[in-house]
């Protein structure tokens, strides 16, 4: 991308936009346009027409997305397959008829079956069933990751899709209701501490495996891939190494200073026992992560007491 290009960031001011906006301005970009949800409804194809039309810019980002937890998943799904579907139609296509030199659509590792084979490659989608509790989710972010791919087919575009792991850093959504894990550790054991109580039980024994990604490290990823990557094949973005829930939530109190225990309800679900994403393509071309996952706790539990959080 040149310094000097237009770049729309859509979903500029969520946890992944506001990321990818700070990270393009450290690397010397400075023409980012972007707007709220109030000022531009990426779900009415005449709003993002006419916005493409005024605008032109070089270059997409699509980060904007409706995103929750299980709970909301399961309760709103048709709010979640409708809403993911305009949002990217709209922009993949206005992107196509104003001549946008590249794209890049950002899914999810949920796009992948439930039962995939570990650690799961770009190859497994597809190959089996979904995760139910976020399977509109998932099916709207696969009808995306299939829409580039024929778009550049078809018309000769330039869009490319990367599916990032568990994401979590400034300005993460710590909603009690549908907050993903590590948000939703750091605010209950901050509660106990704060409140004094001497415990926090945890859901499941702790032992399934999770992999995490600093979201300034997945704009950095968002960032090489516009620079350096040509495939119509979608790509993995992740760090390359699990933790257990356990050792997870033993960081988080150590990074928060709570001093209470910490007891996992073993008849409750544990999930999925392993979820980790191959990255040997993303890491062939060059790409590492720089985010240690203690480090990356600190920065987002200092964010979260400042208050800089969504709820």
């Amino acid at each position: 991308m040149e310094k000097n290009a237009k770049i729309f960031v859509a979903g500029v001011y969520g946890m992944v936009g506001s990321a990818i906006k700070r990270i393009l301005i450290e690397k010397g970009y400075s023409n980012i346009v972007g707007h709220s949800s109030g000022e531009l409804n990426l779900t009415r194809q005449t709003d993002v027409e006419n916005f493409f039309k005024s605008e032109r810019p070089d270059y997409v980002f699509i980060s904007a997305a409706k995103v929750g937890g299980i709970y909301a998943n399961s309760t709103y799904p048709a709010e979640f397959i409708y809403n993911n579907l305009q949002i990217q139609n709209n922009i993949i296509h206005s992107s196509y008829v104003f001549r946008v030199k590249k794209l890049l659509f950002l899914g999810s590792s949920c796009i992948y079956p439930k039962f995939a084979q570990q650690p799961i490659k770009e190859d497994y989608l597809l190959d089996g069933k979904l995760e139910p509790t976020n399977e509109a989710y998932a099916i709207a972010k696969i009808a995306g990751v299939k829409m580039c791919e024929f778009y550049n087919k078809q018309f000769h575009t330039n869009f490319i899709s990367a599916m990032p792991t568990n994401l979590y850093g400034e300005g993460d959504n710590y909603n009690a209701m549908n907050a993903h894990v590590i948000p939703a550790l750091i605010r209950r054991i901050h509660e106990a501490k704060i409140t004094g109580a001497k415990e926090v039980v945890i859901w499941g024994t702790g032992k399934p495996l999770r992999e995490f990604l600093y979201v300034d490290d997945l704009a950095d990823a968002c960032i090489f891939l516009m620079n350096e990557y040509l495939s119509n094949e979608t790509i993995n973005v992740g760090s390359g190494q699990e933790v257990s829930i356990l050792d997870l939530a033993k960081t988080i109190q150590k990074v928060v200073n709570y001093s209470g225990n910490l007891i996992f309800d073993s008849s409750k679900p544990d999930g999925t026992p392993r979820k980790l994403l191959d990255t040997y393509r993303l890491q062939s071309l060059g790409w590492k992560p720089n985010t240690k996952l203690e480090e990356g706790l600190k920065i987002a539990y200092d964010d979260f007491i400042k208050g800089n959080i969504r709820y």
